[in-house]
């Protein structure tokens, strides 16, 4: 079997850990058929450059390890050429798809990559399976995206989500509800797992006897930052030990540095920066527990990993979060409440957890999201032959 994925959700030399979902299961699908990577990306002119998101154009010469990777540039303009994207993208993938021949075309994000992979499969007689990630239908921008999200998704053989929420939201865009299954995500279990906590504080230099939060993710206030920050200031007194490690990059540093200042817990708050895996499990290691007080999430691979490494999760109840622990392994508050979200985290500091049992109950790694994976890819693909025949 040969399996084409068609996505821009996919490393690049400047980001090797975006895209890690589509890579690593590729990576493991490629153990029992063959894969290709073909990646569509927005090529802006130097005199118009997109100033409401990071870009970066693709060095083609680049190809994640062990995926063969074509990168693909089609022309476009910020917010402008939103409309013609999806046929643009198409336009320019369709001769690499021609020459990978594949028996299956699977693409990660909907608009404008997945509505481009539905067009070229109609034409070229190959199924396509697409896989909503999150924000793809959680935070649809205007309504050209959300027109052609509608048609990728009723004329897709098959959509595969992260949750059973995202299952449902698909749905009411106009997904079959008899051609969809839900997949919860994977992590590198290699590398997350149960670790020891004082080791972890070694290694990172951090007090052995502070109270340890983490977060990891996009420095972005929809993540609900500011109520973590918020948070924090109401629990200095009674844990003066307190310590906060925000993990990774984005527009909002600046302000959450000055909102610290602002509220006198400088010293509380760590801002490590982007961190590769093996550095943001030790820190996973090396805390009490991890928090996500995000406004929207689909199903975010974070409190994957960190259950996996054994540390229990203060999170909102929003998205498809819900589906990922229960009270055993997690307390979930009301978004945008910094009363609540300081409350659960007093009453998590407080609990003992019992986190190998957290570590075992809520082990998923890449292989097993793979498997499923290949379960819903391989009859798609044959019964496509057959079809053909």
């Amino acid at each position: 079997m040969k399996l084409a994925l068609v996505t821009s959700y996919f490393p690049l030399r400047e980001q090797p850990y975006r895209g890690r979902t589509a890579y690593k299961v590729a990576l493991e699908l490629q153990n029992s058929m063959s894969v290709e990577a073909i990646c569509p990306l927005t090529r802006y002119p130097k005199w118009f450059p997109p100033r409401n998101f990071p870009h970066w154009r693709a060095d083609p010469t680049y190809s994640p390890e062990g995926i063969r990777t074509t990168y693909v540039e089609y022309p476009a303009l910020p917010g402008l050429s939103r409309i013609s994207n999806g046929f643009l993208c198409a336009r320019y993938i369709e001769q690499y798809v021609r020459r990978a021949r594949p028996d299956v075309l699977q693409s990660y994000w909907l608009y404008p990559d997945g509505f481009a992979a539905v067009r070229v499969g109609r034409k070229l007689g190959i199924p396509v399976v697409l896989v909503a990630i999150g924000s793809d239908l959680n935070r649809i921008p205007d309504r050209i995206t959300e027109h052609f999200t509608r048609k990728a998704l009723s004329e897709a053989t098959h959509v595969m989500t992260m949750s059973g929420y995202l299952l449902q939201a698909a749905i009411r865009l106009g997904a079959r509800p008899d051609k969809i299954s839900s997949h919860i995500n994977g992590c590198d279990t290699d590398i997350f797992h149960l670790q020891d906590r004082t080791l972890c504080r070694s290694q990172l230099q951090l007090d052995a006897a502070s109270q340890l939060i983490v977060y990891v993710g996009r420095l972005d206030l929809l993540k609900g930052l500011g109520e973590l920050l918020l948070a924090v200031a109401s629990l200095v007194q009674k844990y003066p030990a307190l310590r906060v490690a925000c993990i990774g990059d984005g527009p909002a540093l600046s302000p959450l540095q000055a909102q610290a200042r602002q509220l006198g817990i400088t010293s509380n708050i760590i801002f490590p920066g982007a961190c590769d895996s093996e550095i943001v499990a030790r820190w996973l290691g090396a805390c009490n527990l991890f928090s996500l007080p995000s406004y929207f999430e689909g199903s975010p691979n974070v409190i994957i990993e960190a259950l996996n490494c054994g540390r229990p999760v203060v999170a909102t109840q929003v998205g498809g979060i819900h589906e990922l622990f229960d009270h055993e392994a997690g307390i979930l508050v009301q978004p945008r409440d910094a009363s609540a979200l300081g409350q659960a985290l007093d009453a998590a500091l407080q609990k003992t957890w019992d986190e190998a049992a957290i570590a075992r109950r809520y082990r998923r790694s890449w292989h097993d999201l793979a498997e499923e994976m290949r379960s819903v890819l391989e009859p798609i693909a044959s019964a496509g032959s057959l079809s053909h025949s």
